[in-house]
């Protein structure tokens, strides 16, 4: 299996204490700047248009299967699997943004908890009802 970086996000946030846990937590506005040899897979992409962000979570721990949730000490430990932490096997994050801005290759989105440096692995749109496909 081989995953290509494809973008990454160019963030206030610097640091993952400073991140909120989900974008609609107070999350800002950021930019995902992407590799040249991906223009063409932007063709289409607009202002306003709601997008599923897949991130590589790189400072994410690999090798923790129980957490507990939200780093609350007063709840229980529980499976990765059913959290949205940024420690896991496959550190992948998912994202839904709203694209504000283009600037050629750069996207202006929000709002998004990924820190700076994040590698963009995969954008995708969101989809409407079966009628709107």
């Amino acid at each position: 299996m081989e995953l290509v970086t494809v973008g990454v996000v160019e963030s206030p946030l610097r640091d993952r204490a400073d991140a909120p846990r989900q974008g609609d937590e107070g999350a800002p506005e950021a930019w995902l700047a992407f590799d040249a040899r991906y223009a063409d897979a932007l063709d289409g992409v607009g202002t306003g248009d709601d997008l599923i962000l897949l991130t590589w979570l790189d400072r994410g721990d690999r090798s923790v299967l129980r957490v507990r949730p939200r780093d609350d000490a007063s709840r229980p430990e529980q499976g990765v699997f059913t959290t949205r932490s940024s420690d896991r096997p496959n550190p992948i994050g998912l994202h839904r943004v709203t694209v504000l801005e283009i600037d050629g290759l750069r996207l202006r989105v929000g709002p998004l908890e990924a820190i700076d440096g994040t590698p963009v692995v995969d954008v995708k749109p969101v989809l409407g009802g079966v009628a709107e496909r």
